[in-house]
């Protein structure tokens, strides 16, 4: 089975218990904040997920970061189980999964938003509030910068990329002329 059908089976699992014991938030934020943890310390996920190192360790440590963690007891067992069926090094993949879930069940698009120079904070709300329109869901958005695009935007939300940025706009001109003559 692949990892991604693995992830999304575990992901789904928990995810569907949060929602019925009305929690699937604080789980989600749990089980980010492992994954986080695993990819800031990857000698640590390491050591819980590779089979090399015995079992009893792996799981002596990751109950020893458990114990000191706060997670909810849901989550602590979701963890235990990915440890004892061999799944923690898919344990960020998870995280992903779940993410996308929780977007879907809040309805909200994560948008990723490239500009050339930093946008100012009224500029990135006004643009949040016609991505909001245009999809009808609540955005979170990412910002990059890419001094390339020399001005502009571009957005990305799931497959749909917009591309309102002056490199763009010079491409197509560009070809424009490549092809004969602007319209």
């Amino acid at each position: 089975m692949s990892s991604s059908r693995i992830a999304k089976r575990y992901a789904k699992a928990l995810f569907s218990l949060g929602q019925e014991e009305g929690r699937f938030e604080q789980y989600g934020m749990e089980l980010k904040e492992f994954a986080d943890l695993c990819r800031e310390h990857p000698e640590f996920g390491a050591a819980v997920a590779n089979p090399v190192f015995a079992a009893e360790d792996r799981k002596n440590l990751l109950l020893a970061v458990l114990d000191k963690s706060g997670f909810s007891g849901t989550v602590q067992r979701f963890l235990r189980l990915l440890l004892d069926k061999g799944r923690m090094g898919a344990v960020e993949e998870i995280a992903e999964v779940y993410e996308k879930l929780w977007d879907e069940a809040a309805n909200v698009a994560r948008a990723r938003i490239v500009t050339a120079r930093p946008l100012k904070e009224g500029a990135l709300k006004a643009l949040e509030s016609s991505l909001a329109e245009l999809t009808s869901k609540k955005i979170r958005s990412d910002v990059d910068e890419d001094p390339s695009l020399i001005g502009g935007v571009v957005v990305k939300i799931g497959d749909v990329v917009l591309d309102g940025s002056v490199k763009a706009q010079l491409e197509g001109l560009k070809e424009s002329l490549k092809r004969g003559g602007i319209d």
